[in-house]
């Protein structure tokens, strides 16, 4: 686990590849735009690249927890999953995450740090090209319960 960081502050400090960003699947209220139009082509645990002037992102379309009878364990998992993948794909060797549906979306924090630290895991005994994946914590409670996960 020498590969995942935490980082406790702000992303824009960040020297990675790219940062995944999560973006909640429920658009009500939302403008028409073309933007828009792409992200209802995406299904809740679908990843998009996102290269911009000053950043990389990959944008995840986050799971709300509707207390865990509809299949958010999985859709959560998919996003971390999809994200890792992307990063394969485009040979990205650092990362870095904010937390996926925890907060706004409501997933209950210990549930989506565990699922958060198993996907990464997982992903990096796949890929050993991937030198670093850092967890972007915004509160010391945030980050204490990620290095709990983590072990550190």
């Amino acid at each position: 686990m020498h590969r995942i960081k935490i980082h406790q502050g702000k992303i824009a400090g960040l020297h990675v590849d790219a940062v995944v960003s999560p973006r909640s699947a429920a658009n009500e209220g939302v403008e028409p735009s073309a933007e828009n139009d792409l992200l209802a082509a995406l299904s809740i645990g679908d990843v998009q690249l996102i290269r911009g002037s000053e950043a990389t992102v990959i944008e995840a379309i986050a799971p709300r927890w509707r207390g865990g009878d509809c299949d958010e364990d999985q859709q959560l998992a998919s996003c971390y999953r999809n994200a890792m993948s992307v990063a394969k794909q485009q040979n990205f060797r650092s990362i870095a995450f904010t937390p996926i549906s925890y907060g706004p979306c409501g997933f209950p924090a210990n549930r989506s740090t565990k699922i958060a630290i198993q996907q990464i895991t997982l992903a990096l005994r796949l890929n050993p090209f991937i030198e670093s994946v850092t967890f972007c914590c915004f509160d010391p409670v945030t980050t204490a319960l990620y290095r709990n996960h983590i072990g550190k």
